[in-house]
């Protein structure tokens, strides 16, 4: 689930797809739980939970799945789960941004910790690496949906500050704090939803050339295999050298 597509592209690329579709499940699913928890069981009441269902849905997690994360959150009553955030620098001074999950922030902590100073990176404090970043509202539509041209103007129409589109996606952006007014204007005509997130947009860019790539590569994927990490934004791009 990784915030920065120069990372999201090399992840696909490794790693066993199983593993891979169970990790995703079980944090769409603690998602789905933590949300049902906080407000109403009823997506149509509960913006948060609406799009948790949405990105299990598009993930193509089943039905029986989805519907099991919602119930836990009446089973759980004891268990409380925190967004905690994290930030530091990885191997080659990328910038790194991660949102957790847990119900342990000490194991959580020290887990991260652990893998930052496994590959010669430093965890910092909150704010040590954000300023790199801007918060912004990102609303992913799969491009079979709706056309360029009809997604545009329907963007433009909802308040949103951008849109673009590639060969699989039209992606939205907007301010953080319309995001969920504006995928209410959208939703007047699209109902499948691939994601919708307050996203970490790097202001700048790191080039990492092939010697790092590994070490690199293996932090990233370390840090996303965490189960309870949600997300992990960077601003790296890897060069051509």
């Amino acid at each position: 689930m990784a915030g920065h597509s120069h990372w999201a592209g090399i992840k696909h690329k490794k790693g066993k797809a199983d593993k891979i579709r169970s990790n995703l499940f079980s944090k769409l699913s603690r998602e789905i739980t933590v949300a049902a928890k906080l407000g109403d069981r009823d997506p149509d009441m509960n913006p948060r939970l609406r799009s948790a269902i949405q990105a299990a849905r598009s993930a193509n997690m089943p039905k029986d799945n989805i519907e099991r994360a919602i119930e836990k959150s009446s089973n759980d009553v004891n268990e409380k789960f925190e967004n905690l955030r994290y930030e530091g620098f990885g191997p080659s001074k990328i910038a790194v941004i991660i949102e957790t999950l847990t119900d342990n922030k000490n194991r959580t902590a020290s887990s991260i910790r652990t893998i930052f100073h496994k590959h010669g990176g430093n965890l910092g404090t909150q704010g040590s690496a954000s300023h790199n970043f801007m918060q912004t509202g990102v609303i992913k539509i799969d491009k079979k949906e709706i056309s360029n041209e009809e997604i545009f103007e329907l963007a433009i129409d909802s308040g949103a500050q951008e849109c673009t589109s590639n060969n699989e996606l039209h992606e939205i952006q907007c301010d953080k704090n319309d995001i969920y007014n504006v995928k209410k204007k959208i939703e007047t005509k699209i109902k499948n939803f691939i994601s919708t997130n307050i996203e970490w947009k790097p202001l700048n860019s790191v080039i990492a050339n092939k010697d790092s790539m590994a070490t690199i590569t293996e932090f990233l994927e370390n840090l996303e295999n965490n189960d309870d990490v949600q997300k992990v934004y960077t601003n790296l791009q890897f060069g051509k050298n």
